[in-house]
This record gives structure tokens, sequence and C-alpha cells, in this order.
């Protein structure tokens, strides 16, 4: 089993639009028993929130449903319980570290980082651009899904 723990800042647009793309691209290859997927926030800013409208109707444009899902915080335990912690930019990847009390067995990565392209999953948050976000959720899980099943 690969569990696979997508943050970003609020857990409310980029993180939960990775959670669900990556879920059904396992679904969709057939590996959904050997994956577990989730995602989480750094701050406390949104939890309990359900997915940003926005990033909900973009998850829906490509038939994709988050019903249910609400913001959480990533915790030090997150470490231990995933094998890998996504960060969807360098902000994040900094708080999930301290966070976590470091990285001594190298899990935390930047989604990008999967590309070959190590930059930032654009932030709809501030641009307002859902389709710039769901292009680099979308080649970043792809990469990923890539990578984990060579």
């Amino acid at each position: 089993m690969i569990k696979l723990l997508f943050v970003c800042h609020g857990n409310i647009c980029r993180s939960p639009m990775a959670e669900f793309v990556m879920k059904d691209m396992v679904n969709k290859a057939g590996l959904e028993d050997q994956f577990e997927i989730a995602s989480a926030a750094t701050s406390t800013e949104e939890i309990g929130n359900p997915v940003y409208p926005p990033a909900r109707r973009k998850l829906a444009q490509h038939g994709l449903r988050c019903d249910g899902k609400r913001a959480r915080q990533m915790t030090r335990a997150d470490y231990q319980n995933y094998d890998l912690l996504i960060g969807m930019d360098s902000w994040n990847i900094r708080n999930m570290t301290r966070i976590c009390g470091g990285d001594r067995e190298g899990k935390i990565r930047m989604l990008l980082d999967y590309t070959g392209r190590s930059r930032s999953v654009a932030d709809p948050w501030y641009t307002g651009d859902f389709d710039a976000t769901w292009d680099d959720v979308n080649e970043g899980c792809r990469a990923l899904l890539e990578h984990l099943t060579r």
C-alpha cells in the first residue's frame, strides 16, 4: 500500500484537487487497492471548511466529486503514517518540514518535482486561475503516478 498525503496552505484548493485527481487516476489504472490518498493543510485557517467552490466546480467539470471533504491540518504523526507528503510550493515544504520536525526519511517533496520542472503549483487563491492549477495538478499527479508504478 502506497500512502500519499497532498498538502497546501489551507486544504481547500490545490491539495484537495490533487487528492481527487490522483484518486481518479489510480482508479482508472485499476490500482485503487494499492493506494491510500488524502490531503491536508499546513495552516489552521480553513479547518473544517469544504473544498472552495471554484475548485469544486473545476473538479466537477472533469467528472470528479469531492463531497464530504473537509479541510484538516497535517500533524507530526502524518510523517509516520504516509509514505510521501507532497507539497504544492516551497512555503508548504518549509511548513511541512517544521510540523514534522524535519524530513529525516526524505518523504517531503514538491508535486511538480516529478515532472522534471521544479516549481510551484499555480495558486488559484491569489490568481483566480483554476485552469492553470488544474493543468499543474494533472501534470504533477500523472508524473507522480508514473514514478510510483515504474
